[in-house]
């Protein structure tokens, strides 16, 4: 069991650092081509798509500010304070 809380907090600590890093790149680099962008794009969006949507449909955020990044990020830290406690 603790093999699985190890391995699942390294995966939810991954997934936040890609998140961050995502969100904190996109205000420096415009180009969508950019390799760096394309594996962050490719890696987060399966996980902010769907939190996009949510968002969407509650009407927060919108063509200025997009949310999903802060929503992915509270979302793993309060997954990994569960496993943690499991």
């Amino acid at each position: 069991m603790l093999i699985l809380k190890v391995t699942l907090y390294y995966f939810f600590q991954v997934v936040t650092y890609l998140i961050f890093g995502r969100a904190m790149l996109s205000w420096f680099i415009r180009d969508p081509r950019n390799p760096i962008m394309q594996i962050l794009v490719t890696l987060t969006e399966p996980i902010l798509s769907p939190i996009r949507n949510i968002l969407f449909k509650w009407k927060i955020g919108g063509n200025m500010m997009d949310f999903s990044p802060l929503a992915a990020l509270l979302l793993m830290q309060l997954l990994m304070a569960v496993v943690l406690a499991i």
